[in-house]
């Protein structure tokens, strides 16, 4: 579904009725990890680019509840952005993927389910020893 190793799109269920309209995300089915954490990323600066990072362990579910946000997302090899515009849409992000997010709409909520508690040590910063550490 995209080019980058082990990213995938999920179409989450929505339901719209005259009360309103749900998206579910469930796990197992969407989310292919326990979650051990949840946050939300909101009122972004216009220009500012989040993320910039990689984590040796920890997978990611995204979904932008309200808004739009940009992912670019980077394997070592392949590198491509998606651009999250519909809370019925998450993106699967598996660990050893760089990832950035920018392009934030003023009234933009990402959420981001996490398969690890936060560990300063989980993070990659640096591209390039990122790339390093996947061609080893």
């Amino acid at each position: 579904m995209t080019s980058v190793r082990g990213v995938t799109l999920h179409q989450l269920d929505l339901v719209t009725e005259s009360r309103g309209t749900l998206a579910a995300v469930e796990v197992e089915r969407h989310v292919p990890f326990p979650i051990r954490r949840m946050f939300m990323v909101y009122d972004v600066p216009a220009g500012e680019v989040r993320g910039q990072h990689a984590h040796w362990r920890c997978r990611q579910f995204l979904v932008c509840a309200r808004g739009t946000v940009t992912l670019v997302l980077d394997d070592g090899t392949a590198r491509q952005e998606v651009t999250l515009d519909r809370p019925d849409l998450g993106v699967y992000v598996p660990a050893m993927t760089w990832g950035e997010q920018h392009k934030y709409s003023a009234d933009a909520l990402l959420l981001v389910f996490a398969s690890e508690h936060y560990d300063a040590s989980d993070y990659i910063r640096d591209h390039g020893e990122f790339v390093a550490a996947v061609r080893r």
